[in-house]
């Protein structure tokens, strides 16, 4: 059994629960709080972690009905109080939302009867991910809202290109996506780091990799997402745009995806620091980004942002302007529609580098549309790693004119300025809209038809007459005849 099919097995337990009223969302949460045992029992790190004895594994599959669901509750409540700090966090406020124990008991038994040799064979780590990917792909769940795309995170590590010993960060990390995808980068540069010293695989482990996550239960998935890609690194639960982030400088690479919309309330941020103020969270964010790179012409950034903040007036004037005299902005990709949770949301990809100076960094803005013209995508048609693959070409390029590419152009930093610093550009033109090009003037064609329907319905007047005509004279006839078709009667005629 793969991964995939333990994934979907976990998946179809669900099912047990809906009579208890269970979202999708809570029970991820709730198979996070079991499946954490049972991997470390399957892993051997059950006293590494500092579980305690009776908390352990087998102290729920030798337990039935009520004794188990008052062990289960019990367990949740004191490891969530335990000295561990992993442990701590992952069961922090931790409650259950099963009802009935014999769903309990089920959902544990099956997981106690999965193939575990072949989820630790492939990754137990993979299967944590195929979980969190499942449950985003359920819009009923709503978790697409901080799960990013799979594809999407890999081509953007892929680009950005993270190197032994730079520290990156998600300051809005969600279940850690960018992060273990840049460690998976990492590694793979490093034959899964043994090419590193013991201090380099230290600080790879424990200080590379790090994020913040607002939301408690998404924190925790993050946290079990990390520990079960064996990342130790710092993922704090809180809110990047408050004091928090204040302290969040000097990284050599930024990767992430910020929630969309506006802060709750509409109330600005809570932090000093900002020189431009707004309630637009993902124009905040993006202050946060570049400012909290390292000056040093290295550290460079990968953000996933909504339409509006290329093209918001006022502020987002400012912010942009701003944006492109520290930094060089250089690229963006402009994502096509449907690949998010919400299918009307449009996206794109800002690629930039954070350098010494602080003005005029920015000459030209190369820009990819990949999403005109492109299919529409969704469950049946998903997005893949094929579909960046002419984009990968023209960003990797050493002479980026040389690609002859429509979806490629460049933009300069003048251009820009005269659109008052809006970055709403290189969209090509859109092949469905072809058709409407050559339509006449739509009042006449409107008038034509009027025209061409009148004289059609005064033919079939005169068609209706004629008829009217023949039916009248076949009816005379038909007199006639039956008059002088009868017995004793005469035509005078």
């Amino acid at each position: 059994m793969d991964n995939q099919e333990i994934v979907q097995k976990l998946w179809n337990l669900c099912n047990v629960l809906r009579d208890d009223g269970i979202t999708y969302h809570q029970y991820v949460t709730e198979l996070t709080y079991i499946l954490f045992l049972k991997m470390m029992k399957e892993t051997g790190e059950e006293e590494k972690q500092n579980i305690p004895e009776e908390y352990r594994w087998d102290s729920l599959t030798e337990r039935h009905g009520i004794e188990l669901k008052t062990h289960y509750q019990k367990l949740l409540i004191d490891l969530g109080q335990e000295s561990n700090d992993t442990l701590r966090q992952i069961y922090l406020n931790a409650q259950t939302n099963i009802d009935e124990p014999k769903n309990l008991e089920k959902i544990i038994r099956s997981i106690n009867d999965l193939d575990w040799y072949s989820a630790k064979e492939e990754g137990l780590g993979d299967l944590y991910e195929g979980l969190l990917e499942k449950n985003a792909s359920e819009t009923k769940s709503g978790a697409g809202q901080y799960f990013t795309p799979r594809p999407l995170i890999d081509e953007i590590v892929k680009l950005v290109d993270p190197d032994p010993g730079e520290r990156c960060n998600d300051p809005a990390a969600g279940t850690f996506g960018f992060m273990i995808a840049a460690d998976r980068n990492v590694r793979k540069k490093t034959d899964d780091y043994f090419d590193l010293s013991q201090n380099e695989a230290e600080f790879q482990k424990h200080k590379a990799f790090s994020g913040v996550e607002l939301v408690k239960d998404t924190h925790r998935l993050a946290l079990m997402n990390a520990m079960l890609h064996d990342i130790q690194g710092d993922i704090t639960l809180g809110d990047t745009l408050s004091e928090l982030g204040k302290d969040m400088n000097n990284y050599d690479v930024i990767m992430t995806n910020p929630p969309f919309g506006t802060k709750q309330g509409g109330e600005r941020p809570t932090r000093d620091d900002f020189t431009f103020t707004t309630t637009n969270k993902q124009l905040n964010f993006l202050q946060h980004i570049y400012r909290s790179l390292k000056p040093d012409g290295k550290s460079r950034a990968a953000v996933v942002l909504p339409d509006n903040v290329l093209f918001e007036s006022g502020v987002g004037d400012k912010i942009r302007a701003d944006l492109m005299d520290k930094c060089n902005l250089h690229t963006i990709l402009r994502l096509p529609t449907g690949i998010f949770y919400a299918q009307g949301v449009k996206t794109n990809v800002l690629f930039f580098n954070r350098e010494k100076t602080d003005k005029d960094n920015t000459e030209n803005v190369w820009v990819y549309d990949l999403r005109t013209n492109m299919p529409s995508f969704g469950k049946r048609t998903p997005l893949t790693h094929k579909h960046f693959g002419d984009f990968n070409k023209a960003y990797l390029a050493e002479d980026r004119t040389k690609i002859k590419d429509e979806r490629w152009n460049v933009f300069t930093r003048e251009d820009i300025r005269k659109k008052d610093d809006s970055l709403d550009i290189g969209l090509i033109a859109d092949k469905s809209l072809a058709v409407y090009e050559n339509l006449p003037d739509p009042i006449e064609s409107a008038e034509e038809a009027i025209g061409k329907l009148n004289q059609a319905v005064g033919l079939l007047n005169g068609v209706v007459e004629e008829l009217k005509e023949i039916e009248n004279g076949n009816s005379q006839y038909n007199k006639s005849e039956k008059v002088a078709e009868t017995p004793g009667v005469y035509n005078h005629e």
